[in-house]
């Protein structure tokens, strides 16, 4: 067994040990396996191992290793966790499964457009950025309503769940209690939080999928 297959089998045990621990089935955590930056080779030994949810930064890396491992594996789910240019929407539509990071007027438009266009919709997650911090991607906390209600009213976007990136600095868990409170209000299910360092917390407070990457792939190198 590799290092990396070793590593993704002490992580599914975790969450679903988390999970039983928080008075919750394992199986209403999906671990999402952030392949940003790793090569196919490695990606593949952990599809070998079962593996079927993946995570993805950009639309053009994920171009150049997803088609050939979903021909040889394509009941594999592939999410677009990364920003997202408006201008990829027509290639998001087409590569991914899930996209995650929906956070703005103008790309709700092109979705719409593309799925529209396409007859194929990835399920979506709005991104909210709940540490207001100006470099990163997200509707603000207070924004979000008005935004979710536009997605849907304006745009006929199906949204499944919220996503966050809390600020590396401070405790995770209000941000994610946060975005739990947000999705509740407005009838989501979906709740992408927690990465390699919190996803135990991230569970607790009702994590339906978590993105871990370097605590199965080791650190980008």
């Amino acid at each position: 067994m590799s290092d990396t297959v070793t590593r993704l089998e002490a992580i599914r045990a975790s969450v679903a040990r988390a999970a039983r621990d928080f008075g919750r089935k394992p199986e209403s955590v999906t671990l999402v396996a952030v392949s940003k930056t790793k090569p196919a080779e490695q990606i593949l030994e952990t599809l070998e191992a079962g593996q079927r949810v993946f995570g993805e930064n950009y639309v053009q890396e994920a171009k150049t290793k997803w088609p050939a491992l979903k021909e040889r594996f394509p009941e594999a789910e592939l999410h677009m966790i990364g920003p997202l240019q408006s201008n990829k929407a027509r290639e998001a539509v087409a590569l991914f499964d899930v996209i995650q990071s929906l956070d703005r007027e103008s790309l709700a438009k092109e979705l719409a457009r593309e799925i529209a266009r396409a007859g194929k919709a990835p399920r979506l997650f709005v991104q909210v950025n709940t540490g207001e911090e100006p470099q990163k991607g997200g509707v603000l906390p207070g924004d979000a309503d008005a935004f979710l209600t536009r997605c849907r009213a304006v745009h006929g976007l199906a949204i499944e769940g919220l996503m966050c990136i809390p600020p590396a600095e401070e405790p995770p868990s209000p941000h994610f209690g946060l975005l739990a409170k947000i999705a509740a209000r407005n009838g989501l299910t979906g709740l992408s939080m927690g990465m390699s360092a919190d996803y135990e917390a991230a569970i607790q407070l009702g994590a339906t999928h978590v993105r871990v990457g370097s605590a199965i792939f080791g650190e980008r190198g």
